[in-house]
């Protein structure tokens, strides 16, 4: 047990740091292209992990209509407005509103899957949105300190959470790490063909040949998408998604601490409110405190 909360120490760890490595790419290169290359090699580097490990084969024709529908969300909508939010947004603003991801993917599994609801959670979603109102909201510039690169940031983290319910819902046979490597390079396709008709040069690529850059292009696609994304899937599957989840916290903690290392972008002592509330927020809205308690109440019977 030990061994897994470890790992998904380091997956928060890079997943924290990955956003400020997408926020250092997406400003020297086109971050709808960006997106669909960095995708594409994620995809290419699970597949190749599924494999050594014995899993890889190819999907049912009736899992391929389940690739196609999640990928839409999971990867071309996902990827792409954060990429484009990022773009627009500071790295520690962007952080935040990505923290909000396993409160708005439990809210969307009460709305569409019917999931029942307590009033510990209900308190939990309210306190995460407060805390994205107190990091966008408040400042000396109030309201018009909004920034369009915020919403759109939002948008990613929605659709996100869209996708983990079709998971649920849709629920592939296939090995989620395998169906995983197969979403990539799937989507990836996408976003790279639809970057081209908004008319991305190419050429920009190029500037992944420099040592500095190219090394954040390889952390970002291979360390922290596809070891990351596999990696958690595998967690989830040890210790259950509401341990797991309470791990999210973390990278919301590191994501905050590489923008100020890195971009050199400003806590301030709104962000710090933010980041508690959301921090709460995430820690009741996914259940993990009722998880926590249940434990324990069992370990005294």
């Amino acid at each position: 047990m030990i061994k897994i909360y470890i790992l998904l120490l380091l997956v928060m760890l890079m997943w924290g740091m990955n956003l400020s490595a997408l926020k250092v790419l997406v400003d020297a290169i086109d971050p709808v292209m960006l997106t669909g290359v960095r995708v594409f090699v994620a995809g290419v580097a699970v597949l190749a992990i599924c494999k050594f490990m014995g899993i890889l084969r190819l999907p049912l024709k009736h899992e391929w209509l389940i690739i196609i529908y999640i990928s839409i969300f999971n990867v071309v909508l996902h990827h792409s407005f954060v990429a484009i939010g990022l773009n627009m947004t500071s790295g520690v603003n962007g952080a935040l509103i990505l923290g909000l991801m396993p409160l708005v993917t439990v809210m969307m599994t009460v709305v569409i899957l019917r999931q029942k609801v307590s009033s510990l959670r209900t308190l939990g979603f309210l306190l995460g949105f407060a805390g994205i109102a107190v990091t966008t909201l408040t400042g000396e510039e109030g309201l018009a300190g909004i920034s369009l690169g915020d919403f759109i940031v939002l948008l990613g983290v929605l659709v996100q959470g869209f996708s983990f319910v079709l998971i649920s819902k849709l629920q592939p046979a296939s090995d989620p790490r395998l169906i995983t490597g197969y979403m990539f390079i799937l989507g990836s396709i996408f976003v790279f063909l639809f970057s081209q008709t908004l008319g991305s040069d190419i050429a920009e690529l190029g500037k992944l040949v420099d040592w500095h850059l190219g090394f954040v292009f390889l952390f970002s696609a291979v360390a922290a998408t596809a070891f990351g994304h596999m990696s958690y899937n595998y967690a989830i599957r040890k210790v259950g998604p509401a341990e797991s989840a309470v791990f999210i916290n973390l990278n919301t903690l590191f994501a905050i601490l590489g923008a100020s290392l890195f971009l050199g972008d400003v806590i301030t002592f709104y962000h710090l409110i933010g980041f508690m509330l959301i921090l709460t927020g995430v820690f009741l809205g996914t259940g993990s405190l009722e998880h926590m308690l249940h434990k324990r109440k069992m370990k005294n019977v």
